[in-house]
């Protein structure tokens, strides 16, 4: 049997004890094609505040890919790994969402808004597929409805070697899928601890300061000491559980100082150069 390698490039990068650098793209096959070829662990195509236009992620998905780079890297991991920001909010529980998205090859799924124990095992188990309870790691129990050809393809994979990888990082150590929690409320910061503690599966939090601030009262105010000590909340308690915690607004200003708050998915907006993402894998020593 051929030995596949890791594929998710964020994954890779965290369980080797590195910060992962990303940013939100726009679902069209010119920002694809171009960001494939850029020095991010991946990027999150951003569908939650764009229209839900599934044609043109299934384009943008393609063009990801990358002959060339398959064949010089040897390996048919992706050099920049898709994953997917739903439009819903965690209380919407719109499952679909999650299934479309990875129906269609995306290595995860940024939940939006989850602010209590019960939507955080909804976005996990939206995630794996059902098995038997008396199987292993069988909690959170998977809804995803069974349709891996497409997924499979993408990744370049049979669908029984799909099936094998095609779980959440990193409840299940060899799953691919990785999803990411964004924590945007003071109720979410309050319900964390116990996010945390009852739901494996859960590969980030990421903070939505920008929704968090506006309930602070200071929207966008983003070097608030009150938005700042919400945010060191989060990171204190993603830290006792050894959860990585993003942020959103990473650029050559803040990111030493994002580094050394402890934050590990680093968003940084490629604009019209990369002076975030190069500065920050620069002072990550990557």
């Amino acid at each position: 049997m051929v030995e596949i390698p890791r594929l998710n490039g964020i994954i890779k990068a965290l369980e080797q004890g590195q910060h992962a650098f990303t940013c939100f793209a726009n679902p069209d096959p010119g920002t694809a094609q171009d960001l494939s070829g850029s020095n991010f662990d991946g990027i999150v195509f951003e569908m939650e505040h764009n229209p839900w236009d599934i044609a043109a992620l299934r384009d943008s998905l393609q063009y990801m890919l990358n002959r060339r780079q398959i064949v010089e890297n040897g390996s048919i991991a992706p050099k920049v790994t898709p994953i997917v920001r739903i439009p819903p909010n965690g209380n919407e529980m719109n499952q679909h969402f999650a299934k479309q998205a990875l129906d269609l090859g995306a290595y995860g799924v940024v939940w939006p808004h989850v602010s209590t124990v019960e939507q955080a095992y909804n976005a996990v188990a939206a995630c794996r597929y059902p098995r038997l309870s008396d199987q292993p790691i069988y909690e959170p129990a998977g809804i995803r409805g069974d349709a891996p050809g497409n997924a499979a393809r993408f990744w370049g994979l049979t669908n029984q070697e799909y099936y094998k990888k095609a779980d959440v990082w990193p409840l299940d150590p060899n799953g691919e899928v990785f999803v990411i929690l964004m924590i945007e409320d003071t109720l979410a910061i309050k319900n964390l601890p116990d996010i945390l503690k009852n739901v494996h599966g859960i590969g980030a939090i990421l903070i939505g300061e920008g929704d968090l601030s506006q309930e602070l009262g200071i929207p966008r105010q983003y070097d608030n000491p009150l938005l700042r000590d919400h945010m060191a909340q989060v990171v204190a308690t993603c830290k006792q559980f050894n959860i990585p915690v993003g942020h959103p607004h990473v650029d050559a200003a803040n990111v030493e100082r994002v580094i050394s708050e402890g934050f590990r998915f680093l968003m940084a907006a490629p604009g019209r150069s990369y002076a975030g993402l190069d500065k920050g894998r620069q002072l990550a020593g990557r």
